[in-house]
């Protein structure tokens, strides 16, 4: 984000301008009157005369009923069968429209210069005229369906308005004229969306309509108001039903203004949300995780319900439903990955993650279906179902009218101890207490380390225990045994008992909570009663006064979050200045002016369970369309990858370790599906979205945030980060004006910290450590000490089998976990090598090598002519420009030497091929074409044999191949007093046994001795060493970053370097074990030992990736949990050199609640994107609100 504040535009102008030439097509339900151009006037001529076709055919048909030469049903017909006859002939000509200008279409190019929306009209009945009125349907269905459904719509809709019907409603001949006349245009309005053309809704559900299902939803509420009004005529005499008929009539007048304000859902949206409320409230399941399994939900729920009226005894109703509510709480898709095994039974546990899985966390008890938890729900069920028999059949009949003094007291005594329980043993988990207003002075303060919180929280960890074992495993059974004893379990067989009954005994398990909160308050509603007969609420039976209360406690709930965020969102249009617009104060005054009507809008938002839409995030309130509490139509967990995509996905199993155990103490407040939860940890952050509750398992959405480096991020973060310490991180003792939360007006309300294993990011700038000359000299020594180790390691892994995989090229990465003591290693499974990537100048090696530079090059700024490609290296170039040649043509560069880039896209210059012979061409060597090239290079065949004077030493001796570098032996020669003789002797010494087992002090010291070895690993180590252009000390900062990247300058024994790549790897490796050597003693100081030098490096090997960011053996170790990862850096734009740490520790997650502003602020995104189509990245809706959070809020939202 570039602006901040209040001058942001809403929408911009080319936005406005569009959005002004929507709205009036979708209030009148399709037709274009304004148009970006200038269009003759029969186009508009001919959209009104198809507009009041409709009006025509109703007058006509209305004219001959009142002249009585027709009779209603008569004229219902006509009227009908000549929309009918209008509409095929729309469809008709529609059709042939097509077929015309297609065939126009296929003749003329395309001007990408005229606006897509611009037509050329030529006449009124040209094809071009018609495909702009009436562009026609897809499907040949929808057009046989929608032209049928305009004929009927017509017809029962002019028997709908007839003057007789609304004289017989409201007795005044004037109210019926004007009920007549508007009644017609809303009519029209859904006739000209369902068979002309269809206006784009503002109450969009999906982003496309795939099935054309969208010019069905006017005429369906239509459809709905018609049946009523049959219904009245058509049955006896009901007062109510009069009345509904009356008000309906009204209230039909409007709904051309509920079209446009996207009150009324889409039909996809309206049967997803009654689906999900009759589930909840009418049937006692839960919200969904996906659409399927909210279909299948619904579908055997009803069909238990159904079950339950039919089933003759009440004995066994009672039992059906205690089996079946029980048995469907419970997440019963775990029960296929139980089967497949337990590592499958954790692969899809409510979070989505993509790649590889992270390990298994912590096993707990509860939460994931397993042996012990089937073991224990069987025994639930069968103690629920024979206290449930033997309570029914012994006291059920013998219920008293006074609950005082009937079998239900006792009962009804412990359901409100057990609840004031449970609800006081919640409230001291959080870190507020009584709706986030006062600060919970139980809760750890100051806590400085995971430990210390740990300690201090045994306390609140004993509190929970009880609470679940209230909650869960007694609490089910009082109410079974409260219910099991009703007295209106005799008068079971009426539709509404049945389903009471059976949402009352399954939500018992599927909510324990809400289900001991709801049979509380019926508890204390008889005990007000007292003697006295309440007929109209007793004779609703137990079942309905609990649905009741349950659906009244939800909408409560509602109103006052919806309240809430309403005050929220019109306090700080004022009070925050970057969000005061000039507008700020009119928008405040018409708000308190029309007091009532927002208050209106709130407790409609309410009732219908949708989202309070704030329009442009501004104080002025609309209800948003009802939807499924997922707030989206597609699948949930939907993420677009980011580069700390890798650490969210590791973090995600501790994370719902964490949060399973939260959830079972009540930490975190009472559950409900569509809660969302936000939670910070350094400077990451995780999205958190409950989808669905059971008993003994909670299936929920993790999403990671993208750091991203804008200011209305960095705002927001910091706020999060007040909100979090002013809860976390207070002093420990705190004044009584101190308790209250200074941020409760917030829609952030901190609940708890969370102990998860997470990676500890530290970066570390290297100037005075890379570029000191006394660090540069000391790597020569390190390296061979690094490298010499890692040869006679490699030995004693090839002696034990761990034989080094010589198949897998340079980009596989990552290894397994091995252990610091050597005896250990005789396991069956050897260890994957760390295969280290790196981008070698050398054609042998590229070709087998797969380069990842490339995915660090990500940018978040959308490039104006698209994706760069890489620069490719100099050897590749040559590769592609002379594949059949050899690597000793490669235009390789050399030390030293500056690559010049050319006009030839992105090559190097030294790399063209025609240039090289004017002698521009950088690379060497030189090659003489009468030689040989190999003349230096010895073959194993004339390799002397190697005298070991110790019968051991043949454990260590190295591959033949490996002692053929093409290098003089004078140059080994003079480099041989850089081989570390006692370092060698020492680690022989420590390996020795590792190989032997008991090997004498003799054998040990023969070893040491052999002087053969010792040349041996000398003259590879020294190969090595000049191989990659290090014979002399390090000299430069740069020419060591190049070496840790694999970007090795060419050498005259690189060639045979990379051509063994076990030796490469090792070699690079080495190197990097050295530079980290020389960053730990520039940090701690030097080695004081060579037994601390070897258990460094063991250290390394065991604890450590030593890599670069970009290699997949780094995202690797990331999922497989490497307790340790460092990675060098070059910042260019800065010219310094950075090192990065990872540690994997356990850190405190803060999280906290996102209440109702969350649904509000994605309804409106879902408004602006689908219908004013204004994804400007700038816009204001989208701009920082340290109370609303919303640049964190559109961000988390799911994609569409």
């Amino acid at each position: 984000m570039v602006r901040m504040g209040p001058d942001v535009p809403l929408l911009n102008e080319y936005k406005q301008e569009f959005f002004w030439k929507r709205f009036p097509q979708t209030v009148l339900g399709g037709p274009r009157f304004k148009l970006g151009y200038c269009a003759p006037p029969y186009v508009y001529v001919n959209q009104v005369v198809l507009f009041l076709t409709p009006w025509l055919f109703g007058g006509i048909a209305t004219l001959l009923c009142q002249l009585q030469l027709l009779q209603e049903l008569h004229a219902t017909v006509l009227s009908g069968m000549l929309m009918f006859g209008a509409a095929a002939g729309v469809q008709a000509l529609a059709l042939y429209a097509a077929r015309r200008s297609g065939t126009v279409e296929r003749l003329g190019a395309p001007n990408i210069l005229v606006d897509e929306e611009e037509v050329e009209f030529t006449n009124c009945v040209s094809p071009e005229t018609v495909r702009f009125i009436a562009p026609g349907k897809r499907f040949g269905l929808s057009v046989v369906l929608h032209t049928v459904l305009a004929g009927v719509l017509c017809g029962f809709g002019t028997w709908y308005v007839f003057l007789g019907r609304l004289t017989a409603l409201y007795g005044s001949i004037g109210v019926s004229l004007v009920v007549f006349v508007l009644s017609w245009v809303t009519l029209c309005i859904a006739e000209y969306s369902l068979i002309v053309n269809t206006a784009t809704e503002t109450a969009t559900f999906q982003a496309q309509d795939t099935y054309e299902i969208t010019p069905l939803t006017r005429p369906l509420y239509i459809f709905i108001f018609i049946a009523v009004d049959l219904a009245d005529r058509f049955s006896d005499p009901v007062p109510e039903l009069q009345l509904a008929s009356q008000v309906l009539h009204v209230l039909f007048l409007f709904l051309p203004l509920l079209w446009a304000l996207g009150i009324l859902p889409p039909l996809d949206a309206l049967l997803l949300w009654g689906m999900e409320q009759a589930l909840v409230f009418g049937l006692g399941g839960s919200p969904m995780s996906s659409n399927l399994r909210l279909l299948l939900m619904f579908g055997v729920s009803a069909g238990v319900a159904v079950c339950n009226y039919f089933i003759p005894s009440t004995l066994g109703v009672v039992l059906f439903s205690i089996s079946t509510g029980f048995l469907l709480s419970l997440d019963l898709s775990q029960v296929g990955t139980l089967c497949r095994g337990p590592r499958a039974a954790f692969g899809d546990h409510g979070f989505r993650r993509g790649g590889s899985p992270p390990p298994l966390p912590r096993s707990s008890f509860g939460w994931k279906l397993g042996c012990r938890e089937m073991l224990l729900y069987l025994s639930l069920l069968l103690v629920a179902m024979a206290e449930a028999g033997v309570l029914h059949h012994f006291l059920g009949s013998a219920q008293s009218h006074s609950l005082v003094s009937g079998p239900q007291a006792p009962v009804s005594y412990l359901l409100l101890v057990l609840f004031c329980l449970c609800w006081g043993l919640r409230e001291i988990q959080g870190a507020y207490v009584l709706g986030g207003v006062f600060l919970n002075p139980l809760y750890p303060k100051g806590m400085s380390s995971v430990q210390t919180f740990k300690q201090r929280n045994r306390g609140l960890y004993v509190a929970a225990a009880i609470r679940r074992v209230l909650l869960y495993l007694v609490s089910p059974f009082a109410m079974i045994a409260f219910l099991s004893m009703d007295k209106s379990l005799q008068m079971l067989h009426t539709a509404s008992l049945s389903v009471g009954f059976t949402r009352a005994f399954r939500v018992v398990w599927q909510s324990s909570e809400d289900a001991l909160l709801q049979m509380v308050v019926v508890v204390l509603m008889r005990f007000a009663a007292g003697n006295n007969m309440l007929l109209w609420w007793d004779n609703l039976g137990t079942g309905v006064q609990l649905l009741l209360v349950g659906l009244l406690i939800d909408r409560l709930t509602q109103f006052f979050a919806k309240l809430k965020f309403t005050l929220t969102v019109l306090v700080t249009s004022w009070t925050e200045k970057k969000q005061r617009r000039q507008s700020a104060g009119t928008l405040l005054a018409l708000n308190a002016s029309l007091c009532p009507l927002l208050l209106a809008v709130v407790t409609l938002s309410a009732l219908l369970s949708a989202p309070l839409l704030p329009l442009f995030t501004l104080p002025i309130f609309l209800v948003g369309f009802p939807r499924p509490q997922r707030s989206w139509p597609g699948p949930v967990g939907t993420a677009c990858p980011c580069p700390d995509s890798i650490f969210y996905q590791q973090m995600s199993g501790s994370l719902a370790s964490a949060l399973r155990t939260a959830f079972a103490r009540g930490s975190l407040g009472s559950l409900a599906p569509g809660s969302h939860f936000l939670g910070r940890f350094q400077d990451r952050m995780v999205w958190i979205m409950i989808l669905e509750r059971g008993y003994g398992y909670c299936t929920v959405n993790i999403k990671g945030l993208e750091l991203q480096e804008t200011s209305c991020h960095t705002v927001e973060a910091r706020r999060v980060d007040e909100v979090f310490e002013a809860a976390f991180e207070r002093p420990e003792r705190l004044g009584f004006t101190q308790g209250f939360n200074l941020h409760w007006g917030n829609a952030l309300t901190p609940c708890a910290a969370l102990a998860v294993r997470v990676y500890s990011d530290a970066r570390n700038v290297l100037s005075g450590i890379i570029d000191s000359h006394d660090n540069l000299r000391k790597l020569q020594d390190d390296f061979l000490k690094a490298l010499v180790w890692l040869l006679l390691r490699y030995c004693v892994q090839k002696h034990k089998g761990f034989l080094w995989s010589s198949e897998e090229g340079p980009g596989v990465g990552g290894r397994k976990s091995q252990s610091s003591q050597l005896a250990q290693t005789t396991c069956n499974q050897p260890p994957e090598a760390v295969m280290v990537e790196s981008n070698v100048s050398s054609l042998r090696f590229r070709q087998d090598s797969s380069s990842l530079t490339s995915f660090g090059d990500w940018s978040d700024e959308d490039d104006l002519f698209g994706p760069q490609p890489a620069r490719r290296t100099v050897a590749l170039v040559t590769a592609e420009a002379q594949p059949g040649n050899s690597a000793m043509q490669t235009g390789a560069s050399l030390p030293g030497s500056v690559e010049m880039d050319s006009l030839f896209e992105n090559m190097a210059l030294s790399a063209l091929q025609p240039l090289q012979p004017l002698g521009l061409g950088i690379g060497m060597p030189v090659v003489d074409k009468g030689c040989n090239p190999e003349v230096f290079r010895e073959t194993p065949g004339s390799l002397p044999q190697l005298n070991f004077s110790c019968p051991q030493s043949e454990v260590f001796n190295l591959p033949t191949g490996w002692r053929t570098a093409p290098l003089l032996p004078s140059r080994l020669l003079q480099l041989k007093p850089l081989f570390p003789e006692d370092w060698f002797r020492f680690t022989l010494g420590r390996f020795g046994p590792a190989v032997q087992g008991e090997t004498p002090e003799d054998m040990t010291k023969a070893l040491k001795e052999d002087e053969a070895l010792k040349e041996l690993h000398a003259q590879v180590a020294l190969s090595c060493l000049i191989s990659l252009g290090a014979e002399s000390a390090f000299t430069s900062p740069s020419y060591v970053y190049r070496l840790y990247c694999g970007d090795v300058p060419w050498t005259e024994g690189l060639d045979w370097l990379s051509s063994s790549k076990e030796l490469y790897q090792l070699a690079l490796r080495a190197f990097r074990f050295s530079f980290k050597l020389l960053f730990d003693q520039a940090s701690l100081g030097p080695m004081e030992s060579a037994e601390e030098l070897f258990s460094t490096l063991e250290e390394y090997e065991r604890d450590w990736y030593i890599g670069l960011v970009t290699e997949k053996g780094w995202h690797d170790s990331v999922l497989q949990e490497k307790p340790f990862l460092f990675s060098l850096g070059h910042d260019l734009a800065m010219g310094t050199y950075t090192g990065r740490v990872l540690s994997l520790q356990e850190q405190l997650v803060h999280v906290g609640l996102n209440g109702e502003g969350v649904r509000g602020q994605w309804a409106n995104l879902s408004w602006e994107l689908l219908y004013a189509t204004n994804d400007d990245e700038e816009r204001y809706s989208i701009q920082a609100h340290p109370f609303m959070l919303r640049n964190l809020t559109v961000q988390a939202a799911i994609p569409l």
